[in-house]
């Protein structure tokens, strides 16, 4: 599914227009977006958790020539599922 179709079903689902439907999927996905960025963590009983976590430096290769590379340490999103898109999901 994408984008669209998510926007299409959220429209139907809720008996709202795709337009608002729109706007307010792209309203969630910058508040988790700003959340994370600013080091929050976003909880969504039953369907799961958003946070930061933090990959440290380490080596690598590099597959055209072979050749060993360093990999800087970064942050990285991270999505857990809750218990009910587990349960659904299985």
């Amino acid at each position: 599914m994408n984008k669209g179709e998510l926007v299409n079903s959220m429209a139907k689902a809720g008996g709202i227009s795709k337009a608002a439907a729109d706007k307010a999927l792209n309203g969630l996905l910058e508040t988790i977006t700003d959340a994370l960025s600013s080091g929050d963590k976003v909880t969504l009983v039953g369907f799961g958790t958003f946070s930061i976590t933090n990959r440290s430096a380490r080596k690598g290769r590099n597959p055209q020539t072979g050749k060993e590379i360093q990999i800087k340490a970064k942050k990285v999103a991270r999505f857990k599922a809750g218990s009910n898109l587990a349960d659904a999901v299985n």
